[in-house]
């Protein structure tokens, strides 16, 4: 990966990582302190998935850096503790934006 699309994706590595419910919400649903479906996990939620469209628009990115990106994994753990369902809008709208991306997106 050029410079350039090494810089690319760590900024959107760091956009994404300041927000992300996983690192510290995930492990109060686990411990039953929240429930999945408390609205205020829901916002923060929500809200993480919208930063991480944004993010996966990010100038400069490539096909390589936006596989390191694939939001599949994290969404994933999101679904599997009840926070998220597959049929979500915004998680829809990711995984379409994800795939567009990569589409449009330059080879190395």
């Amino acid at each position: 990966m050029g410079d350039s699309g090494e810089q690319a994706l760590q900024r959107a590595i760091a956009t994404i990582s300041q927000s992300d419910p996983i690192i510290k919400l995930l492990q109060q649903v686990q411990l039953g302190r929240m429930k999945p479906a408390d609205a205020g996990l829901r916002a923060i939620t929500e809200s993480w998935l919208g930063t991480y469209e944004k993010a996966l628009a990010t100038e400069g990115l490539t096909r390589s850096g936006l596989r390191r990106l694939d939001p599949e994994p994290r969404v994933g753990v999101l679904i599997d503790t009840g926070i998220l369902t597959r049929d979500h809008l915004a998680v829809a709208s990711l995984h379409e934006a994800f795939a567009r991306a990569v589409t449009h997106a330059a080879e190395e």
